[in-house]
């Protein structure tokens, strides 16, 4: 039996840009997608502190160093510039190797780099 697990978390993030003029997805500083483990094209659920959305997107790099957290096309609607987010990704495993995976979970500063 497969089951769902939490892969990858980047804890209370602050967005930087909301783009409504692109195609859609999340634009990430590649150090960020490295540290928590997130490739290009990664499925991603985004949460939003401010006023609760959660929506699923997939990730788009961002310029290593640069702290961009971007919500483009219509999730623009929906996360302004300064919210705070959770950005997770989860993974199908075996279940008794789920037992002992740990994911990996980061907490960047409100510059979004990693201290």
């Amino acid at each position: 039996m497969e089951i769902q697990v939490l892969k990858s978390k980047i804890h209370r993030a602050v967005v930087t840009e909301a783009n409504i003029d692109y195609i859609g997805s999340v634009t990430i500083d590649e150090d960020l997608m490295d540290a928590a483990n997130l490739i290009v094209n990664e499925q991603v659920h985004v949460l939003n502190y401010r006023n609760g959305q959660r929506l699923i997107t997939y990730v788009i790099k961002g310029e290593r160093g640069s702290g961009i957290i971007c919500l483009n096309g219509p999730a623009a609607l929906h996360f302004s510039e300064n919210d705070e987010v959770i950005i997770i990704s989860y993974a199908a495993m075996d279940f008794e190797l789920a037992k002992k995976f740990e994911p990996k979970v980061i907490f960047p500063n409100k510059a979004n780099k990693i201290e």
